[in-house]
């Protein structure tokens, strides 16, 4: 009876029923639709073609997953770049202690040519943490033997001190040989509101084969405002470096670096007016990572082992001795092919960040009038907190340089530096600088190391974003001679 009434109720009412069934339709494709993505995602997790594992596996933004699965074009040479800060500070460090149970960095099916009985023999190996793919149930089942961590396993992502600041601070050799070839560390250490010292241990020339050798430069900022300048060179023969680790000799001065503290000595037989035997320690968690800019032989690389450390000791100037204890400093460490080349750089410390900005600037980069893009750091007591993107610095005003009648530095400047729904501006008012002449010919150009007040503003992760405080600037001017 009830099956006839409503057989004869959609009878009457056509249109009613007719919107009935397709409705009805509508929801069952939907939910087949549902259960087919489900279903393919369910496969897909346990194909062993995919890299990762665990609840969540992340991806560089932009990877084609089909392409990785099937080993299309977008899946081939698929890498992550600076996997070890990734995996030890990105996802794996404290900021994400409560969300992240586990991390497993692995190599998996990479092409690797081995030589058996003088015949190379092309192999797929393999690679991964034993205790951390357990954690992520993703460990091997071993039939025979042990399969746990080794020693360099455990330093892969809980690297001692030592072993961490060695990886970031290591030396170079040149990839051509080419006369323009520099590395060096920088430190700069503020002994007052209005004292401070840049120190730099370089190394340049054709390495290793060729003319080569170090210099030692060291900038005194005088609290009456003059500035003092020192440099001693040193040949290839009294020059030592480490592509270890972060140990460097010039002459008689040096650096050491031991369970993550430096070591800086000058002894005052040097010859230089200045000595030194000091001791900086980098504040925990930040550094920024080793970036390498490539073009053709042009090459720029850069790490901040210390955006923000404490140095303690003794500096003398004309056996007038001063006594460090807990001065804020920092320490960065350059190398690459600088012919031509300019930046503009800047680090400073708040009460909640530290910040980081930098660009390279070549000619045949530049010559078109587009600038390439400036990358800026925000970081604080847990790491790196974001990396964006600025496209340009406003300089503004103009002020003397008191050690270069007739040059004139920006009075302030500002950038702004955005990625996704994140931006940030940075606004600078300069309050010293020093200017250093280079090149040659009727158009001079000037390096420009300047002190100044920042405040930064801004939102990251819909929240907002405020400090202030002191920092370094650095960049160029033309001018003439």
């Amino acid at each position: 009876m009830v099956a006839t009434l409503a057989f004869r109720h959609l009878w009457v009412k056509k249109l009613r029923a007719l919107f009935l069934l397709f409705g009805y339709a509508l929801g069952a494709g939907v939910m087949i639709v549902l259960l087919s993505v489900g279903e393919a995602m369910l496969e897909q997790s346990r194909d062993v073609s995919l890299v990762g594992g665990g609840e969540v596996t992340v991806l560089p933004q932009g990877i084609d997953i089909e392409a990785m699965r099937t080993g299309g074009v977008g899946g081939m040479f698929f890498g992550i770049d600076r996997a070890r800060f990734v995996a030890r500070q990105l996802l794996g460090g404290p900021r994400h202690a409560a969300l992240v149970r586990a991390v497993s960095p692995a190599i998996e099916n990479k092409l690797l040519y081995v030589r058996f009985r003088g015949t190379p023999v092309a192999a797929r190996v393999g690679g991964e943490i034993p205790s951390h793919a357990v954690a992520l149930a993703a460990g091997l089942r071993v039939t025979e033997g042990l399969w746990r961590d080794s020693p360099a396993d455990s330093a892969y992502l809980a690297p001692s001190n030592q072993r961490l600041y060695d990886e970031l601070d290591r030396f170079h050799l040149p990839p051509v040989s080419d006369s323009t070839w520099a590395e060096w560390e920088y430190f700069n250490i503020v002994a007052s509101p209005q004292e401070w010292w840049y120190l730099t241990f370089l190394v340049g020339g054709r390495i290793p084969d060729g003319a080569w050798g170090g210099q030692l430069l060291v900038s005194h900022r005088r609290p009456d405002g003059r500035y003092q300048r020192f440099s001693r060179r040193t040949g290839s023969a009294a020059t030592t470096f480490d592509t270890t680790g972060a140990d460097l000799t010039i002459g008689s001065g040096s650096v050491r670096q031991s369970d993550g503290v430096y070591r800086l000595r000058l002894p005052a037989e040097s010859g230089l007016p200045v000595s030194f035997d000091l001791s900086i320690q980098p504040t925990p968690q930040r550094y920024f990572p080793p970036v390498i800019l490539s073009e053709g032989e042009q090459l720029s690389g850069y790490v901040v082992p210390a955006l923000a450390a404490t140095a303690s000791g003794r500096i003398c100037l004309e056996n007038r001795c001063r006594e460090l204890r807990g001065a804020a400093a920092y320490h960065d460490h350059n190398w690459g092919v600088w012919r031509e080349v300019t930046w503009d750089w800047g680090s400073a410390g708040g009460h909640s960040f530290n910040l980081l900005y930098g660009g390279v600037h070549r000619p045949d980069t530049t010559a078109g009038g587009g600038a390439p893009p400036i990358f800026f750091a925000l970081v604080d007591s847990l790491g790196v907190r974001q990396v964006l993107r600025s496209r340009e610095i406003r300089y503004s005003g103009a002020r003397a340089v008191p050690n270069r009648p007739g040059v004139t530095a920006p009075a302030a400047f500002d950038l702004v530096a955005a990625r996704d729904q994140d931006t940030l501006r940075l606004r600078v008012k300069v309050e010293d600088v020093q200017a250093t002449a280079q090149g040659a010919g009727g158009l001079q150009r000037y390096f420009l190391q300047m002190r100044g007040r920042f405040v930064l503003e801004g939102r990251l992760s819909g929240a907002g974003v405020a400090d202030s405080g002191r920092g370094f600037f650095e960049t160029y001017v033309n001018g003439e001679r």
